[in-house]
């Protein structure tokens, strides 16, 4: 296994464990053992324990070596934290949280983009939003085609709100779908009202419409709580 794979295999395997509470807030460790544990050498160590400081799931000191940090102190939006959560026995929380915070982001995102959207934007939107529809009747709404389409959507969507803060939430946004995604959570044969959505989503943008796209960048994420997030808690 080349250097790069091995340091993104125990990255992955080291940022999961810490997130699933395998090590708990408060476990110490140092960059010896976690060479000894994963057998690698002593910079593919350090860099993923830079990495995960990055995350804030640890916090390192001369005096006090390597420490699990508190759930409260970690970067709760970052894609990797977000992809580890997901795939833990507190999903169906994640999931919920996540969804409210998407409430709260896209349909604000929707009102600034009626009034601020370009007209490549506009044809970005229109042209993802036909191919997530055409994908999803053909039953293939979990496909890897669908999923990008999905997220070059709400990546537009985001960037045409003009605002760089909502923007910057892409990665967040589309760690959430893919996240969804690779655990098997989207349906193959989405809801048709929420594919007619995001095709009159577009619609609302380049008419400059701002209460429908707002209420209708609301009724996708609502469609989306129907399909994935109440079945998961039930």
């Amino acid at each position: 296994m080349s250097g790069r794979n091995l340091y993104q295999k125990v990255l992955e395997e080291f940022g999961h464990s810490i997130v699933t509470g395998v090590f708990p807030p408060g476990h110490h460790t140092t960059v010896a053992e976690l060479e000894a544990r994963y057998g690698i050498s002593r910079s593919v160590a350090r860099e993923v324990v830079r990495v995960l400081e990055n995350l804030r799931l640890l916090r390192s000191s001369t005096k006090v070596g390597i420490v699990v940090t508190e759930p409260s102190e970690w970067n709760l939006l970052a894609p990797e934290v977000i992809r580890w959560r997901l795939d833990s026995s507190g999903k169906a929380f994640q999931l919920r949280t996540l969804t409210e915070l998407r409430r709260g982001i896209e349909p604000t995102a929707a009102r600034y983009a009626a009034q601020r959207v370009t007209w490549q934007q506009i044809q970005e939107l229109r042209r993802s939003a036909a191919e997530m529809k055409e994908l999803g009747r053909a039953g293939k709404g979990d496909s890897q085609e669908f999923l990008a389409a999905d997220i070059r959507f709400h990546a537009a969507l985001l960037a045409a709100s003009g605002n760089e803060m909502l923007a910057a939430l892409e990665g967040t946004i589309s760690a959430i779908l893919r996240g969804r995604n690779e655990l098997g959570m989207t349906p193959a044969l989405p809801a048709d009202e929420n594919l007619d959505n995001h095709v009159a989503l577009a619609d609302a943008l380049a008419d400059g419409d701002v209460q429908r796209a707002e209420r209708l960048a609301a009724a996708i994420v609502d469609v989306v709580e129907q399909e994935v997030i109440q079945p998961a808690v039930g």
